[in-house]
């Protein structure tokens, strides 16, 4: 369930900071990411989908390489 509403967290962040214009990212870049967000911005999920998208591009060092794609794709 987590991993859920992380995942959907991240494909909302991708959205409102204009990234996409799909309407979700893919079922394969939320599972991509859904471990980073877990891993390095647990303590930002309660503050909106920017915050969330903001720690990954901050954590980008460290996150996965299937992430940092995700994030390529969609110009962050």
């Amino acid at each position: 369930m987590f991993k859920t509403i992380t995942a959907t967290a991240f494909t909302l962040a991708l959205l409102l900071s204009g990234a996409s214009a799909q309407q979700s990212g893919t079922e394969a870049e939320q599972k991509a990411c859904a471990p980073d967000v877990k891993k390095f911005c647990p303590r930002v999920l309660d503050q909106g989908d920017l915050v969330i998208l903001s720690c990954l591009q901050q954590n980008r060092p460290n996150i996965s390489p299937a992430c940092n794609q995700v994030l390529v794709n969609h110009g962050q």
